[in-house]
């Protein structure tokens, strides 16, 4: 993989922090919001002739705070929709393969274990503006969709919900996937072992605290996805 010349969105993101200390089989070079602005056809366009790169990864973008979307709508869909809309329209101009980190809140949350193939209907602003990314990265064939269900380590909250299943993982095992990840394309869900969130972090931090979401904030209760490829994927030498 290190023949690969790999160029990092949102450089000083949280994930790309982790990818820059953890990573060691992939050829990357790191640009940061004010290196390589997403919202400029021109400064995308300087880092790809500047690097001559062969793959690019895609991790700018909006996420935390979830309400952040809801409260500024502009800001949302300028970074996750057109940011990575443009970013599509470089990657295709010059034949470099995309890497998008989407995530599985696409899916609509309620009944659980979902396809790459099944439908989507995001719950919230968020996914929403993740799958706006999506629809422009879908329109480049020579791409990969990641739907990722990930977290920082350790656990950012002092409980976790009991009544709520996900995929969770952490960045640092994300890393570890990537250079199995990047040669595919298409769409491809990537998580842990479907589970609540409060038994995924009990096994790191035996002291966290029980809890339930709230009804009140409306969020969907299985979030889980089918992982069939994924581990088709890694299970190969």
């Amino acid at each position: 993989m290190l023949k690969n010349k790999i160029i990092v969105t949102g450089g000083d993101g949280r994930f790309a922090k982790i990818l820059k200390k953890n990573n060691q089989k992939l050829n990357l070079y790191f640009f940061s919001k004010n290196e390589l602005d997403i919202l400029d056809l021109k400064s995308i366009e300087k880092g790809v002739k500047k690097i001559k790169p062969t793959h690019l990864i895609h991790c700018a973008g909006l996420s935390r705070p979830m309400r952040i979307h809801d409260k500024h709508i502009s800001k949302s869909i300028d970074l996750n929709i057109i940011g990575t809309a443009n970013v599509v329209k470089v990657c295709e101009k010059h034949k470099v393969k995309l890497v998008y980190f989407s995530t599985g809140y696409v899916y609509e949350g309620t009944k659980g274990n979902y396809k790459e193939t099944d439908g989507v209907k995001p719950f919230n602003n968020y996914a929403l503006s993740k799958l706006g990314g999506e629809c422009a990265v879908s329109m480049y064939k020579n791409s990969l969709i990641l739907r990722l269900t990930m977290t920082e380590k350790p656990f950012a909250y002092k409980s976790a919900y009991t009544n709520l299943k996900t995929n969770f993982m952490f960045h640092e095992d994300v890393v570890k996937l990537l250079p199995k990840l990047i040669t595919k394309k298409g769409i491809l869900n990537v998580g842990g072992k479907s589970q609540s969130v409060y038994s995924f972090t009990k096994k790191h931090n035996p002291t966290i605290k029980k809890s339930r979401a709230p009804r009140k904030i409306n969020l969907p209760l299985n979030q889980t996805m089918n992982l069939n490829k994924l581990n088709k994927i890694i299970k190969k030498k």
